[in-house]
């Protein structure tokens, strides 16, 4: 690929060439030159993304099928610069509904089903509510198949975490559920009143552990919070809910990873703490696609234009940081011998510029996404 931009780990490069050999990227070569017209990024490596969800119910006891579900949400990710992408799947209270676990278990049989088919790297990222002891040894079966590529402990318990305000969570429950407010209010009492099974969790990440799984937790909201997540082998600390459980996560040594929506709205949906403060406190490791994978690439290039953050360590926060907090140490920077996982942008850093454009994706070489914009994609296709 020739005359483009390079976004390497520790700096921009204004006009350079990649080359790529079974790929994997074999040269990266800097040119005289003026800075290139389109931009070279590694491909996105997203943590966390809920989409999974709405593409299997787009609405309400509207279910769709599982094969066209995935297949769905795989073409949204590529097309959205995303690479490798895990998909969260919610093991939450309830014999029915889309958070059961035994649909929570057809999902997650479905993607290891069709990830081979896919055109993104997409993996499951199994998120275990604490509170639901129910769903312990479905996920223990799941795990021990080897459908499960990363752990996440979350507890929705109206007082605490993402939570605090109880009236929140009777205000957000009855909105979404379409609930009454009494309804809402007697569905918190009932979650106050189940106790945490915190040594079922343990059992859980004990062998996801052993698998070689990345733990990560979920809404942390103090230090002693956190203490106990590491405790149970979290190395990851996903949308923390106050500055002093990001700072503890920090001092632990894990990763912390806020939302990419939230970093683009300049807000939490529930009143917490904002991705940008936990930037401008030096505690942001990673963004992750949350519940929208378009809300990434605008969210960085929004702080780019800012003058927030250099553009190298704005994209970071999408590539290289997220995969080396999940271990994967072959992708997500332009550099020889890591796989040629690319995107291919229009951006500029100009004030009122559009968002970035994704141009065209590549996983390992393979072109798995264009827009047909000619003849510049062609012509990095062929250089290819």
């Amino acid at each position: 690929m020739d005359d483009i931009r390079l976004v390497l780990p520790n700096r921009v490069v204004p006009r350079g060439a990649v080359r790529i050999e079974d790929g994997r990227i074999a040269e990266v070569a800097e040119r005289a030159g003026p800075a290139a017209a389109l931009t070279l990024m590694p491909g996105i490596v997203d943590l966390h993304g809920d989409m999974i969800e709405k593409e299997v119910e787009p609405r309400p006891d509207c279910a769709f099928p599982l094969d066209v579900a995935v297949a769905n949400l795989d073409s949204r990710l590529a097309a959205s610069g995303v690479t490798t992408a895990y998909a969260g799947v919610s093991f939450a209270e309830g014999k029915r509904g889309l958070r059961s676990e035994d649909r929570a278990r057809e999902m997650v049989e479905a993607v290891a089903r069709l990830r081979g088919h896919a055109r993104t790297d997409l993996r499951v990222h199994a998120r275990f509510e604490v509170t639901n002891a129910r769903a312990e040894p479905v996920m223990r079966d799941l795990i021990a198949r080897g459908m499960v590529d990363m752990v996440s402990l979350t507890d929705h318990t109206p007082g605490q975490g993402q939570y605090r305000n109880v009236e929140q969570y009777v205000a957000y429950y009855s909105r979404t559920q379409n609930r009454t407010e009494e309804e809402a209010r007697a569905r918190a009492e009932a979650r106050m009143a189940a106790p945490p099974a915190w040594e079922i969790a343990r059992a859980v990440t004990e062998l996801a552990r052993a698998q070689g799984l990345p733990i990560a937790s979920h809404d942390d909201d103090t230090p002693e919070k956190v203490a106990l997540m590491r405790s149970l082998g979290a190395t990851i600390s996903e949308f923390p809910v106050t500055i002093e459980a990001a700072r503890a996560a920090r001092e632990m040594g894990m990763a912390t990873l806020m939302g990419a929506p939230n970093a683009l709205r300049g807000r939490s949906m529930t009143g917490n703490i904002t991705a940008l403060s936990v930037m401008e406190a030096g505690l942001l490791d990673a963004l992750a696609a949350d519940y929208h994978q378009g809300a990434m690439l605008p969210a960085v290039a929004t702080w780019v234009r800012e003058g927030r953050l250099p553009l190298h360590e704005a994209i970071a926060l999408l590539t290289v940081n997220p995969a080396r907090a999940a271990g994967l140490t072959d992708r997500g920077a332009i550099a020889p011998g890591l796989r040629a996982d690319l995107v291919l942008l229009e951006t500029s850093e100009a004030a009122g510029a559009p968002p970035p454009r994704v141009r065209a994706v590549w996983r390992e070489g393979r072109m798995i996404h264009s827009d047909g914009w000619a003849p510049a994609v062609m012509a990095v296709a062929e250089a290819a």
